[in-house]
């Protein structure tokens, strides 16, 4: 018992202090790109022939679709005229599914959930997650916000079994033919009012598996979508941002609130 306790001792305090202050992200991370249209060469197309999704048009203006992006920087290393960056900017959450469009103007980042689902799930929000095809890379990553380096509990947000004691749905995975009746039977169960979060970019658009016969090209296909976490995989650090913007404990503008 004695080394039990003295080891806990020298473990400290393991739970990040998020919102409070930002985690250090490695110096590797990729977090937002950058577009800057002014950069892009007339008839250039070599961000998009490198772009494996198709995330990257250039007629009417350079345009990188986040919601498609699988950050793997393809599109920046062929850009002669470097005009796609890497950031280190986690903050990657939004409410709309056009607000993914990055032309190299202000990103609108995720707002509150609408008020009437804040006055019911705002101090409380509980969420089934469903695996909708993935490839496991997003929903561990989800579930690292479980452990003790992050403890989502204590925002009151939780991951419940059954969608019957759910507020609503976290749904990662391209949506695969398979998986579509019970995605659509899983968000049938879950009592109104209901919310839908679509974490990583198969969700999103169908990721790397976009128009392949057996898959739905993500969430929005089936149900309603009411927060988009792009990302393949998004850090913990980007979901659980995600997921305080949409209860308020993080507002548009601002990187940290008392919890």
């Amino acid at each position: 018992m004695i080394e039990i306790i003295t080891t806990r001792l020298k473990q400290g305090h393991r739970t990040t202090k998020f919102p409070l202050e930002s985690p250090t992200l490695p110096g590797r991370y990729r977090g937002r790109p950058n577009v800057d249209p002014s950069k892009c060469a007339d008839g250039c197309q070599q961000c998009v022939d490198a772009c494996p999704t198709g995330a990257i048009r250039v007629a009417n203006g350079l345009t990188l679709d986040l919601g498609k992006c699988l950050f793997c920087t393809a599109c920046g290393e062929a850009c002669p005229q470097g005009a796609i960056t890497q950031t280190q900017d986690y903050r990657l959450a939004v409410s709309r599914r056009d607000d993914l469009l990055l032309k190299g103007g202000e990103f609108r980042l995720a707002g509150r959930m609408r008020d009437e689902l804040y006055r019911i799930l705002g101090r409380a929000l509980r969420l089934r997650e469903v695996s909708a095809g993935g490839c496991n890379a997003c929903e561990s990553d989800v579930n690292v916000l479980n452990t003790v380096g992050w403890d989502l509990s204590r925002f009151g947000i939780q991951i419940v079994a059954s969608p019957r004691h759910a507020d609503g749905l976290l749904i990662t995975g391209p949506v695969t033919e398979n998986m579509k009746f019970a995605l659509e039977k899983t968000y049938e169960a879950v009592p109104a009012p209901k919310l839908v979060i679509a974490v990583g970019a198969c969700a999103i658009s169908g990721g790397p598996y976009i128009d392949q016969n057996e898959t739905h090209n993500g969430a929005q296909s089936v149900v309603p979508v009411d927060l988009y976490v792009p990302g393949c995989p998004p850090h913990p650090l980007t979901i659980l941002d995600g997921l305080l913007r949409l209860i308020g404990k993080i507002k548009t503008g601002e990187r940290a609130l008392t919890p």
